[in-house]
């Protein structure tokens, strides 16, 4: 069955939108997004139940998050390739794995250049394109996760030793505006002095772009589309042989413990504005019914406050021109609950348009 399952706000935001509450295998759920951007560039899914083309394979919830920069075609790609990359790989080696995430994370990639050689001549700004890629897959006590980027995934977690729950960051943020992925990049091309610079106060990988991971951004994967037609300003002045920036993700795997009770993903629109702890603080004080909602509106606040501005007069800011306020922001806050009868209940939703806020169960 296939039904609308996201609504608009009735708060007031014409461009937030939110399912509040639903079951997956694990738990429960609650998603929301706000839209900044003239075209929203965030994309997300959460998807439980079979996680091969298998009937006798794994079974668990799959989430993942597409922070699209450049325009949405990158993160649209994404949302709906990777899952079923995923399966695919899952259903060969017959487990989920770090392995098995890298292998879906480099399929979808190659199946994204492929895409943008085939429409070069026609879309050449395609190359341009692209997303961060966070990912995360619960299956048998087990949390896998995979990223590319600045999006985050952060745990809650009890602790005996303080009251409340503590923030547990898991993914690790693929920006040059932390020493240690300029390191990193400053090892891999040594003999590029300018592999980043600072412009503006802000590092920048070549001047031009934050993250050092992603999905698309050809322009800097492939001497190939380095030229004519793309635009100028996309266009480096010296040739390159190997990649600038990478879509390998960085991987982990954590075993989930009883103290373990939620976990938060979500796009670095949120993370600007609050800290891992300060949105742990939020879910865990507040009902779980409309708790990605909630994350948003406080993030807002504290956007407005930055501008010395209302949130009343924030809300009615149109997208494209929000965006000088804040960025798209996606959350998806999973609860991490006991084991239930209903436990093979199973979901798929996708956020990322009106068109695309389905819900199949």
């Amino acid at each position: 069955m296939v039904r609308p399952c996201w609504r608009p706000s009735t708060e007031g935001d014409r461009l937030l939108w939110h399912k509040d509450l639903g079951s997956h295998v694990s738990g429960e759920f609650s998603m929301a997004v706000i839209q900044a951007n003239s075209l929203l560039e965030d994309q997300s899914q959460l998807v439980s139940g079979p996680l091969s083309s298998l009937n006798s394979g794994p079974l668990g919830t799959f989430i993942g998050v597409y922070d699209g920069h450049g325009g949405p075609e990158t993160s649209r790609f994404v949302n709906d390739k990777l899952f079923s990359n995923l399966k695919k790989f899952v259903s060969e080696h017959q487990e989920v794995s770090a392995s098995v995430v890298k292998k879906a994370f480099t399929a979808t990639e190659e199946d994204f250049l492929s895409s943008v050689r085939e429409q070069w001549h026609t879309k050449p700004q395609l190359a341009a394109v692209g997303t961060c890629c966070l990912v995360g897959i619960i299956c048998d006590g087990l949390l896998y996760v995979g990223n590319a980027g600045d999006s985050r995934v952060v745990l809650g977690r009890a602790d005996r030793s303080v009251t409340g729950v503590t923030a547990v960051q898991l993914s690790r943020d693929h920006n040059v505006n932390i020493a240690s992925e300029r390191d990193e990049l400053h090892l891999l091309h040594p003999d590029d002095s300018q592999i980043v610079v600072l412009k503006h106060n802000v590092w920048r990988v070549k001047g031009i772009i934050q993250i050092s991971r992603s999905i698309g951004d050809a322009y800097l994967k492939k001497a190939e589309f380095n030229r004519e037609p793309l635009l100028a300003k996309f266009r480096l002045p010296a040739p390159f042989k190997k990649p600038i920036l990478s879509a390998e993700p960085s991987t982990s795997t954590h075993k989930l413990n009883s103290m373990d009770r939620f976990l938060i993903f979500a796009s670095d629109g949120l993370w600007e504005q609050l800290s891992n702890q300060e949105v742990v603080d939020v879910v865990q004080s507040y009902p779980r019914n409309g708790i990605a909602r909630r994350l948003i509106k406080v993030a807002l606040h504290v956007a407005a406050r930055k501008r010395e501005m209302r949130y009343s007069d924030l809300q009615n800011i149109d997208r494209g021109v929000r965006r000088h306020f804040h960025d798209d922001i996606t959350v998806i806050v999973v609860f991490l609950d006991p084991p239930t009868r209903n436990a093979r209940n199973t979901c798929s939703i996708k956020a990322g348009g009106v068109a695309t806020f389905i819900l199949q169960k």
